[in-house]
């Protein structure tokens, strides 16, 4: 393996305005592709766990007996995981650890679930990352993907600066390693990485009430102005700091419309080890 290829630069970062969005998930509206296969007394590692939301809601749907172990390779939000799951009351269920999707520091055949949500798009070599999660995922169990697709989402009214927002999105994540196209190429990569039964679905997050919209138009007016990305983006050459202010107004004066709705198509797979 080429070691520079595994290697990818996060491109949100863990700004504020980041964490903003990772917050709302939950399993419900991020994971139901695989709520149906779990049960209580399950082992299950999820991967890019973030600050938590969704792995807390893992802990309690294979609650009692059950246990999940998150992982994340930024220590600080591991931290902040560890936090939001003791809020809950779920300190016991859940081992935190910082680790590396290319290269997880478990022995095979380690859990019954291995779940990844909107991490494949950013890790240098997708391939070899779901070949781990195989490895350390018992025979007959299941690995779980979720990822968005960037160039299929989409919104109303037409924004000439939210073109020109998912242009440079596109360039600037493709150029620290990691592919925003993700959702459609999960089937192709999972069955790369050898898997040979693999169920496909696709569900969307969607925009649409004035507070839903001012939430998300807000975060990412923050999030290209404020965050790693903007530091990527300018730092690479890929835009100006004028650039990223006129691409943060044009997402506050879009969220302004009284017809604004957008769309964010992602794709799963499951596939059975």
């Amino acid at each position: 393996m080429n070691a520079a290829k595994e290697t990818a630069v996060y491109t949100h970062g863990h700004h504020e305005s980041v964490l903003r969005s990772h917050r709302w998930r939950t399993a419900e509206n991020s994971a139901a592709y695989l709520i149906g296969a779990l049960h209580p007394g399950m082992s299950v590692l999820d991967v890019g766990c973030g600050p938590g939301t969704i792995t807390a809601d893992l802990a309690e749907l294979v609650a009692p007996g059950g246990h999940v172990t998150a992982v994340d390779a930024a220590q600080d939000v591991v931290e902040q995981a560890r936090a939001h799951a003791a809020e809950r009351g779920l300190s016991a269920a859940i081992t935190f650890r910082t680790a590396d999707v290319h290269a997880l520091d478990f022995p095979d055949d380690s859990f019954d679930v291995v779940h990844a949500h909107q991490v494949l798009q950013h890790v240098g070599d997708p391939v070899r990352a779901l070949r781990e999660m195989r490895r350390v995922c018992r025979p007959g169990g299941i690995v779980a993907a979720r990822d968005a697709d960037y160039a299929a989402m989409t919104w109303y009214p037409h924004s000439a600066g939210l073109d020109d927002w998912l242009d440079l999105y596109r360039r600037v994540a493709r150029a620290n390693g990691g592919e925003p196209d993700a959702g459609r190429r999960l089937r192709s990569w999972a069955r790369a990485a050898g898997f040979t039964d693999v169920t496909c679905s696709a569900t969307s997050w969607c925009f649409s009430t004035p507070e839903e919209i001012a939430w998300w138009s807000g975060l990412w007016a923050d999030r290209t102005g404020a965050s790693a990305y903007a530091g990527v983006a300018t730092g690479g050459g890929h835009a100006t700091a004028g650039d990223l202010a006129a691409v943060a107004e044009a997402w506050r004066a879009w969220g302004a419309e009284p017809d604004a709705w957008f769309s964010v198509l992602n794709a799963e797979v499951l596939c059975r080890a």
